[in-house]
């Protein structure tokens, strides 16, 4: 039975010296990756003629690639450069999504389930992705766990893990939400099923201190210190979910929409705050700054 690989937007691969357009077959059945999912990858964005931030991700590709037991073969300025590269093949006008990628084509003579790092491939696909900026989002707390570092590569952002993200979703939409809070195996709030999140409790705002068990994000990390640049209390502390169940103002970050608002929690209704409006306002005038000299 034929398969329709088309992407759904306008899409640009680069892979093996060449950029190819569309969605190319480019892991077979006996590669590592498919078989034993060593895949990593990051995710940047270009938008209004910028990309926030692209270095850093670019760099921290590189990281995970380093810690799932591969050997990144692109320099994190070469990824940014060829990033800047294939921007000129889109319209200029839609948002787009920048993933760097790599993968392990083998495994160890000694041990298949190793990866072998002499195996390791890079891609970057970047493709059409409009923003979803300051959506509103109802968000429920799933009964599925964010897993330790002892049981998972959460030390990577690796394919891997994103099953588990998505049935937190599919839990949560069966249920009538967006997403999803997640806890880390001690029971304390870890982040949502596809972003960091944040509250807000008399004017002070606070987030998940990172323990290893998610993605502390790179979106989330310049939330933070622009919050503090801008006369805030931000504190990195231990969460529960009544915390969040009392919070004055809740909101995500992250790459792929930036600031979310979330104006309902469980059955509660919130209003969208001032603190994730001035979130949003000072990343984006940060971001559109002539150097986004760094905070």
């Amino acid at each position: 039975m034929a398969v329709n690989t088309a992407p759904r937007s306008t899409t640009w691969t680069f892979v093996d010296g060449e950029w190819l357009e569309g969605n190319p077959k480019l892991i077979g059945p006996t590669s590592h990756a498919m078989w034993l999912g060593t895949t990593v990858f990051d995710g940047a964005r270009w938008f209004d003629g910028i990309s926030p931030d692209l270095d850093l991700h670019c760099q921290r590709v590189n990281r995970s690639a380093t810690n799932m037991g591969m050997q990144p073969v692109m320099k994190a300025e070469e990824i940014e450069a060829l990033a800047m590269e294939g921007v000129k093949k889109f319209d200029g006008k839609t948002a787009i999504y920048i993933k760097p990628m790599y993968w392990a084509e083998h495994g160890m003579p000694y041990s298949v389930v190793a990866a072998d790092p002499e195996s390791t491939r890079f891609a970057l696909c970047m493709f059409e992705a409009p923003m979803h900026t300051a959506q509103p989002s109802s968000l429920t707390v799933s009964p599925y766990r964010r897993p330790n570092p002892e049981v998972a590569m959460t030390g990577a952002k690796t394919g891997s893990l994103y099953p588990n993200s998505g049935r937190m979703i599919i839990e949560a939409r069966n249920r009538g939400f967006d997403n999803a809070l997640a806890r880390d195996m001690n029971g304390n709030v870890a982040e949502t099923a596809s972003s960091n999140i944040f509250m807000v409790k008399d004017g002070v705002v606070m987030t998940p201190i990172a323990n290893g068990t998610f993605l502390a994000g790179i979106t989330r990390a310049r939330v933070l210190g622009l919050l503090r640049k801008g006369g805030f209390d931000v504190r990195e502390v231990t969460l529960t979910v009544e915390d969040f169940a009392n919070a004055d103002e809740i909101f995500t970050s992250g790459n792929y929409s930036k600031i979310v608002p979330v104006t309902k929690f469980e059955e509660r209704s919130l209003q969208e705050g001032p603190v994730a409006r001035k979130a949003l306002e000072l990343y984006m005038d940060w971001a559109r700054s002539t150097k986004g000299d760094d905070v």
